[in-house]
């Protein structure tokens, strides 16, 4: 049965929407460093200000490409899993794990250097908002009211058993 059932059509459409925006979100991310081959996270995890030997380690020479690899197929794999609507709740949960490793390798917490980021922040920064609203997907998966999983959906069967 569709979870979103007993919400309106206006509830289950705002959280489809939310969806495909962040779908599209990590997707575009994806591609745009899949097709970048100059591209690496080594910067980025090099100035890490919190949890730093974790994130050097990441950055290592022997284990970069790895990363690298491993990030971008995530990104492409939840992105496209949240527009096509397939297997959204996995998908919800890879990409809470990267927000939350991109939020605690620079981290805006007061005495902390605010890392690569276009504004201040102070606790709340745009990585744990997204991560936020997929965890809202993951409670709330639309993946059977809008999404290809519809298609391999059981129909419903009504039982025709009579009454004693």
């Amino acid at each position: 049965m569709d979870q979103t059932s007993r919400f309106t059509s206006l509830q289950t459409s705002s959280l489809v929407l939310l969806r495909l925006l962040i779908g599209w979100h990590f997707l575009y991310e994806g591609v745009i460093k899949l097709y970048s081959p100059s591209w690496t996270a080594k910067g980025y995890l090099l100035s890490a200000s919190y949890m730093e030997s974790f994130f050097k380690w990441m950055a290592g020479e022997s284990i970069i490409p790895i990363i690298d690899t491993l990030n971008i197929g995530a990104l492409l794999l939840v992105g496209f899993c949240l527009i096509i609507g397939f297997k959204t709740r996995w998908a919800s949960i890879i990409g809470i794990g990267l927000l939350l490793l991109y939020y605690l390798a620079h981290p805006p917490f007061p005495g902390y250097p605010q890392g690569p980021s276009e504004g201040s922040y102070w606790l709340v920064n745009k990585n744990l908002i997204e991560a936020a609203a997929l965890f809202v997907l993951f409670l709330f998966p639309t993946d059977y009211s809008f999404g290809i999983a519809r298609l391999f959906a059981k129909p419903k069967t009504v039982s025709t058993n009579p009454i004693p």
